[in-house]
This record gives structure tokens, sequence and C-alpha cells, in this order.
């Protein structure tokens, strides 16, 4: 069960990623937070669904 939650938070962080605004001094850094916090909504996002059925349609 903590493990959804985990899973949960990371997708949340990487919207939070993708939304950060950055100061003008590190606005280079802005697209390398977009797909940073892309790859982590998909990555544990496709780990979510995938636990979710295996749940539904057991082990």
């Amino acid at each position: 069960m903590e493990l959804i939650f985990l899973f949960l938070a990371a997708i949340l962080s990487g919207f939070v990623l993708m939304s950060v605004e950055l100061v003008s001094f590190l606005s280079f850094l802005g697209p390398i937070f977009d797909i940073v916090g892309s790859l982590a909504m998909i990555i544990f996002s496709l780990a979510f669904i995938y636990k979710a059925l295996k749940a539904l349609f057991g082990k």
C-alpha cells in the first residue's frame, strides 16, 4: 500500500517539476525540468497502471 502512495507522490512531483517557475539566471534549466518531469510522470504512471492491473487480475 505504501508503494502506491509513493507512485502517486512521484507523479505529483513530475507535475510540480513541469510547472516550476525559475529565476532568470536559472532559466536555462527549464527544459531539463520539463524533460525530467515528463519522464517521471510517464514512468510512474505506467508502474501505477501495472500494479493496478496486477491487483485487479491477480498474480
